[in-house]
């Protein structure tokens, strides 16, 4: 019977990406935009893998504005996530850097393919539609910090 270090990848990498969670007040409440797959079900916040020498911040940015069809900017750091998956091969640890980020323009409707449905969600619903509790902690984050710069 073979071992299970046998059936393992044998490689373990380093991964990093960056994204944001976009707030906005509306009618009283805080709205926070989430990207959506039909075909798994899975409900996130949008973030990308760095072009080659951009920084972290330009690649949250970027990848927002991307997947999400909005102009953005960066109010605030609001932490990093970490988790690991299996590749070819390989195990890799991804690293994920989030910012508190607010719209100033653009509109969901222009989003690129990645993505079936990027929408605004009330903050409630969005706990409840996110896919992964490292998700529901940085909405936690960035509510947080959207209160310190209220």
């Amino acid at each position: 019977m073979p071992s299970i270090r046998s059936r393992r990848p044998g490689r373990v990498r380093n991964a990093v990406a960056a994204g944001g969670v976009v707030v906005r007040e509306r009618e009283g409440k805080r709205e926070v935009v989430l990207t959506g797959r039909h075909s798994d079900g899975t409900w996130v916040f949008p973030k990308g893998t760095p072009d080659k020498g951009e920084e972290i911040e330009d690649t949250a940015l970027r990848e927002v504005e991307e997947e999400t069809g909005l102009k953005v900017r960066i109010l605030a750091p609001i932490g990093t996530t970490d988790y690991w998956f299996a590749a070819p091969g390989e195990r890799v640890h991804k690293f994920v850097h989030f910012f508190l980020m607010e719209p100033t323009g653009g509109d969901v409707s222009r989003h690129d393919h990645e993505y079936d449905e990027v929408r605004w969600v009330p903050a409630d619903e969005a706990r409840r539609l996110l896919s992964f509790d490292t998700y529901r902690d940085i909405l936690d984050r960035a509510l947080a910090a959207a209160s310190e710069a209220a």
